[in-house]
């Protein structure tokens, strides 16, 4: 379930500015994205798993959080982020 090292791999080099580029916020965004859609597909599988809601509303928060800092210090790579991702309609 969770991320493997291909797939780090390719979002690394999708979102980063190189490829061992993992701790930029874009990379973060993307890893926790692709975290977000998993554990979603699990829920919806499996809607009593309670922990693995509370660890999704976290992810999400955090997220959140990723999202706010990234719109406040560079608005074009926020916004260029969000359409790539499709996370906001």
């Amino acid at each position: 379930m969770s991320i493997n090292l291909k797939n780090k791999k390719e979002l690394t080099k999708k979102y980063g500015k190189d490829e061992k580029d993992t701790g930029s916020v874009e990379v973060q965004i993307a890893m926790m994205s692709q975290k977000i859609t998993e554990l979603t597909e699990h829920l919806k599988i499996n809607a009593k798993d309670f922990a693995t809601k509370r660890g999704l509303l976290m992810l999400v928060g955090r997220r959140k959080r990723l999202l706010s800092y990234l719109k406040s210090k560079n608005l074009e790579d926020y916004r260029n982020l969000i359409k790539k991702l499709g996370i906001r309609g």
